[in-house]
C-alpha cells in the first residue's frame, strides 16, 4: 500500500506535462520556455530539480555512513548558488544561448568546441541520471517489495513522456510543484520524528554513543562485497547456516544476508567510521582515508564549483526574461535550498542512532524512508513512510526532468541539430538508454556517483564559463584543452579508481575525489594555452554583450 503513494506524484507529473503541449511551437519553446519564466517560479523550479535523490536521501545516508562531516555536502551545494549569483547567472542569460554548448560557440566561435561540450553534457547527465533512476528502484523495493525494475521503468516513462509533451515549460511547472511538495513531505515527517523518538533519543542523536553492540537480532543484507573488521568472536546465520567469525578481517559477499545475534559486537567496515565513534562525530569528511581536511576541501570544491557547471542548472537561467531576473532567481534559490537542507541534519543524526545496521549493509541511501517504521511500527509509521516515499519520488522525477532536457538538447540541438520533433523523440530514446543503464546498477552508491558528476562539471564547464565570462583572452583552443584535461583528470581518474580499488589512504582519496587537483589543472591549462593564441574575432563585442545591462 505504501508504494501507491507514488501514484499521485506520477499522475500529477504527467497531467502538468500534458498542459504544456499547446505552448510548444519551436526549439526555443522546448528548451527555454521562450525565456518568460518569472524569478520566483524559476527559483522554485531550480530548487525542485536541484534537490535530487542525493539531497533527499543521499545526505542523510552519508551522515549515517561517514559521520556528521557529510553535512559539508549541503554547504557546498548551497554555496554553489552564491557563486552562480556573483559570477555566472546574469552574463549567461545575456548571451542568448539555449544550451551550454551553444554558449561555448557563441563566446569562442568554435563548432568543434560546441560538439565537444555536448559530449561533456552527456557524461555529466549520465552520471547524474542513472543514480536518480537507481534510487527510485531501491526506494520502491524497500517500502513496497516491488521488483527493482518497476521503480526505474515508472520513473523513465513519467519523465520522458512529460518532457516530450511539454518541454521546458512543463518541466518548470512540474519542478516548482514538486519542490513545494518535497519541502512539505520532508519537513512534516522530520518534525514528527523529533517528537515521536522522545527526549532520550534526541539527546543521544546530538551526543551519540558509539554503536558497539546490536540491541536486537539484526538481519543485514550486503549490497557490495564488504570487508568487516571483527573484534570479538560472533556466530552469525549466513543463509540459515551458523558461521563463526573470529577476531580479524572477514569479507561478506555481495547480496549475502547475515543475521547478527542480540548483544553481538558490531563489526567495523574497513575504511569507514563506526556510527557514534569519535571519528564519526568529527566535523570533517573522513571515509577512512586518513586525510579528513583534504577530503573535506575536495568535496567543497566539487560541489560548490560543480554547481556552476551543471548543464541542467545553467539552462535554467536562459529561461529568465533578462540578466537581472536571472540574478534574482539565483538569490531566491539560495534561500529555498537553505530551508530544505536544515532538515537533512535531523534525518542523518537520527539515522545514525536508530538505523546503524544500514551502515553494515551499505543501504544507507534508504535511511530517510526507513526511519518512520523504526520509530513506529504501526499505521502512523506507515503513513509517514508513504509521505517520504512520495517526496523521494518527486525528487527523482524533478531532477531527472532537467537532466533529460539537457541531454536531449545536447544531442538534438548541439550534436545533431534537428527539428522540434527530433527533440521530442530524443527525449524518449535517451530515457530508454538511461533505464537500461540503471537496471544493472542496483548496488551503486547514489551519493558517491552524483558527487562524481559534480567533480566532472567543476573540472570542465566551470573553468570554461568563469574564464569565458570574465577573461577576454580565453581562446577556443585553450577552452578545448582545459576541458579535455579536466574531463580526463576527473572522470578518467575516478574510473581508474573503480578498476584499481586502492586501499584506504591518500591514493584512494585522490582517485575517488579528484576535484582538488583536477579543477586547478583545468583552469591553468585554459590560461596557458590561451596565452599562446589569439582570441576569436568579435570577442570584444561578445564580452560587452555579457556585461552590459540589457536596458
Amino acid at each position: 500500500m505504501i508504494g501507491l503513494a507514488v501514484v499521485p506524484v506520477v499522475l500529477a507529473t504527467l497531467l502538468i506535462g500534458a498542459r504544456g503541449v499547446a505552448a510548444i511551437r519551436s526549439t526555443s519553446d522546448f528548451l527555454v520556455a521562450s525565456r518568460r519564466v518569472s524569478p520566483t517560479l524559476n527559483a522554485a523550479a531550480v530548487s525542485g530539480e536541484y534537490l535530487s535523490a542525493a539531497s533527499f536521501l543521499g545526505i542523510a545516508g552519508l551522515v549515517v555512513k561517514n559521520g556528521v562531516g557529510a553535512l559539508w555536502y549541503p554547504v557546498g551545494f548551497t554555496a554553489g548558488y552564491l557563486l552562480m549569483l556573483v559570477l555566472v547567472a546574469a552574463p549567461m542569460r545575456r548571451t542568448g544561448a539555449l544550451t551550454v554548448p551553444d554558449f561555448a560557440e557563441a563566446r569562442l566561435g568554435s563548432t568543434r568546441l560546441r560538439r565537444f561540450s555536448a559530449l561533456v553534457v552527456l557524461v555529466i547527465a549520465g552520471l547524474y541520471l542513472v543514480p536518480q533512476f537507481t534510487a527510485a528502484g531501491q526506494v520502491l523495493t524497500l517500502v513496497s517489495g516491488t521488483p527493482y525494475w518497476v521503480g526505474i521503468v515508472v520513473s523513465g516513462v513519467a519523465v520522458s513522456v512529460t518532457l516530450a509533451l511539454g518541454g521546458m515549460r512543463a518541466a518548470t511547472y512540474v519542478q516548482a510543484f514538486q519542490f513545494v511538495l518535497k519541502l512539505v513531505l520532508f519537513i512534516v515527517p522530520a518534525v514528527w520524528l523529533l517528537i515521536a523518538v522522545g527526549a532520550d533519543t534526541r539527546t543521544e542523536a546530538l551526543r551519540p554513543a558509539e554503536y558497539s553492540t546490536f540491541p536486537r537480532s539484526t538481519e543485514v543484507t550486503f549490497r557490495l562485497d564488504t570487508r568487516l573488521q571483527v573484534t570479538e568472536p560472533v556466530t552469525v546465520l549466513a543463509a540459515g547456516v551458523p558461521r563463526l567469525l573470529g577476531p580479524g578481517e572477514h569479507v561478506a559477499p555481495a547480496e549475502a544476508t547475515w543475521v547478527f545475534p542480540e548483544g553481538a559486537a558490531v563489526p567495523k567496515i574497513a575504511g569507514s567510521a563506526l556510527p557514534g565513534s569519535d571519528t564519526w562525530q568529527r566535523p570533517l569528511l573522513d571515509a577512512g582515508n586518513g586525510h579528513p581536511l583534504l577530503a573535506t576541501w575536495s568535496i567543497l570544491v566539487a560541489t560548490a564549483l560543480g554547481t556552476m557547471g551543471l548543464p541542467h542548472v545553467i539552462v535554467r537561467f536562459h529561461t529568465s526574461p533578462d540578466g537581472r531576473a536571472a540574478r534574482r532567481t539565483a538569490a531566491i534559490t539560495v534561500g529555498l535550498l537553505g530551508s530544505f537542507y536544515v532538515f537533512t541534519v535531523v534525518y542523518g543524526l537520527l539515522g545514525g542512532v536508530l538505523l546503524p545496521e544500514l551502515y553494515l549493509s551499505g543501504a544507507t541511501d534508504t535511511a530517510v524512508v526507513a526511519l518512520p517504521s523504526r520509530v513506529d511500527g504501526g499505521t502512523t509509521g506507515d503513513v509517514f513512510t508513504a509521505l517520504l516515499t512520495a517526496g523521494a519520488f518527486a525528487a527523482f522525477l524533478a531532477t531527472s526532468l532537467g537532466l533529460l532536457l539537457a541531454l536531449a538538447g545536447a544531442v538534438a540541438h548541439d550534436l545533431l541539430p534537428g527539428s522540434l520533433r527530433r527533440l521530442r523523440l530524443t527525449a524518449l530514446l535517451a530515457a530508454g538508454v538511461i533505464v537500461l543503464c540503471a537496471l544493472p546498477a542496483v548496488r551503486i552508491d547514489v551519493g558517491a556517483v552524483v558527487t562524481s558528476a559534480f567533480a566532472v562539471a567543476a573540472s570542465t564547464f566551470c573553468p570554461m564559463l568563469v574564464l569565458g565570462i570574465w577573461w577576454r583572452g580565453l581562446t577556443a583552443r585553450g577552452a578545448f584543452a582545459g576541458m579535455a584535461l579536466g574531463l580526463a583528470s576527473s572522470a578518467g581518474v575516478m574510473a581508474t579508481g573503480l578498476v584499481v580499488r586502492p586501499d584506504p589512504g591518500l591514493a584512494a582519496l585522490l582517485l575517488g575525489q579528484p576535484a582538488l587537483f583536477s579543477v586547478p589543472l583545468a583552469f591553468l591549462t585554459m590560461i596557458v594555452v590561451s596565452l599562446r593564441g589569439r582570441p576569436a574575432a568579435g570577442s570584444e563585442a561578445t564580452m560587452l554583450r555579457l556585461h552590459l545591462d540589457e536596458a
